[in-house]
């Protein structure tokens, strides 16, 4: 592969990181100040606020290690190690990722059908679903991917060894 396209897969997962990043920083702690108020004037939903508030802090930690991966990914590939263990590695710990990412946001499920049902939204539910299956297809390809990989890499070994 040709590292041009591999640098330019290295600045969209760069990419993809800045505005999840901006979104922590400035999104999030003013979500988190209008619930605070919301409860100093007695509202009991700011609390199912702050249940989705910490699912999307703590889905960020598997997130960005799964950019990671996917960065060591592309470096295996202009290294010419695409075909090694690493690269297997690197995609089983992209699909973990994935995976705990779609469970955090099936545990925040409930809130957001609270909210949902509170704001008189059912299309909320719908959105709140959203990312359990991008982060399950996600996972399903990482794990597709994963598969071949191995068994290539178990192809060349083994003719390898017929050589």
């Amino acid at each position: 592969m040709k590292r041009g396209s591999t640098i330019f897969l290295k600045l969209a997962v760069i990419l993809m990181g800045i505005p999840v990043l901006a979104m922590c920083i400035f999104l999030l702690p003013q979500i988190a100040g209008e619930a605070n108020e919301a409860i100093e004037k007695g509202s009991e939903l700011a609390y199912v606020v702050y249940g989705l508030l910490m699912v999307m802090y703590i889905s960020i930690i598997p997130f960005y290690f799964a950019l990671y991966q996917s960065f060591n990914l592309l470096s295996y590939i202009d290294k010419s190690q695409a075909f090694s263990d690493l690269s297997v590695r690197a995609l089983k710990k992209i699909k973990t990722c994935a995976i705990i990412i779609s469970s955090l946001y099936i545990l925040a499920l409930p809130f957001v059908f609270i909210m949902a049902e509170v704001d008189d939204a059912p299309g909320l539910a719908v959105v709140g679903m959203v990312p359990i299956f991008a982060s399950l297809v996600i996972a399903v390809f990482a794990a597709v991917l994963q598969r071949l990989l191995k068994e290539a890499i178990d192809i060349k070994e083994e003719n390898d060894l017929i050589v």
